[in-house]
C-alpha cells in the first residue's frame, strides 16, 4: 500500500496561503480532520486536505501534491504501433491518464500542457531523439521531477551510463517484458504521486 502524503500545519498554511493559527482554527473546529505525529505536531493527510478543499468550497492550490488523484502518463515513441502497444497497457487502469506524443517536439508541448508524472521515451526518433528530451526534462526546473523510463533497441552500455548520469530512473531494452515494464511503470507512478 502507498503511505499517503502528511502536511504539516505550516506547510499547509503556506499551501493556502493562510496563517498558521487558521489552519490549527480549522483543526480545532473539526473542519479538518488531523493526527499527532510521534514529535506531537499536528499532521493532515493529502486525502483529508483535498477533502476539506471541496466541502468548504476552497480553491485548490496549483502545486497540491495530490491536486489531480490521477497518475499521468505520457508514451513518447514515433512508431505509432508500439507508442499504441505501450497505451493498451495502461488503458483499464482507471487511476492512469495516458497521453502519446509522435516525436520530441510534440512531447515538449505535451510535458507542459499534460505535465505528466512519468515518461515513457523511445531513444531513436528523427529530430529531436531521446538523448535530447530527457535532457531537458531533467534539466528543466518545471519537469525535473518527472520520472523516466528510455526504451530502446539499440542501447548500448555508455548510452544507459549517460541516461542514468542525466537522472533518467531506468533504461529497457526492447524487445522488453511486458510484465517488467508494468512493475516499473506502476512502481515509478507510486513514487511520484507522494
Amino acid at each position: 500500500m502507498i503511505q499517503e502524503k502528511a502536511l504539516t500545519t505550516a506547510e499547509i498554511s503556506e499551501l493556502c496561503q493562510v496563517a498558521p493559527a487558521t489552519v490549527l482554527q480549522w483543526i480545532r473546529e473539526g473542519k479538518l480532520k488531523a493526527y499527532r505525529s510521534p514529535g506531537k505536531s499536528s499532521c493532515v493527510a493529502a486525502n483529508d486536505l483535498m477533502t476539506f478543499f471541496k466541502k468548504y468550497n476552497f480553491p485548490v492550490p496549483e502545486n497540491f501534491p495530490n491536486r489531480n488523484s490521477r497518475a499521468r502518463l505520457l508514451i513518447v515513441d514515433d512508431d505509432p504501433n508500439m507508442a499504441q502497444a505501450i497505451k493498451r497497457l495502461f488503458v483499464r487502469d482507471k487511476g492512469i491518464d495516458i497521453d502519446v506524443a509522435a516525436d520530441g517536439f510534440d512531447a515538449g508541448i505535451k510535458l507542459l500542457v499534460f505535465k505528466p508524472d512519468l515518461v515513457v521515451l523511445d531513444m531513436k526518433m528523427p529530430g529531436m531523439n531521446g538523448f535530447e528530451v530527457a535532457q531537458r526534462i531533467k534539466d528543466s526546473p518545471n519537469c525535473h521531477q518527472i520520472k523516466v523510463i528510455c526504451v530502446s533497441a539499440f542501447f548500448e552500455d555508455e548510452d544507459k551510463a549517460r541516461l542514468m548520469k542525466l537522472g533518467v530512473d531506468c533504461c529497457l531494452d526492447k524487445p522488453f517484458e511486458i510484465a517488467e515494464l508494468l512493475e516499473k511503470v506502476r512502481q515509478m507512478l507510486a513514487d511520484s504521486r507522494y
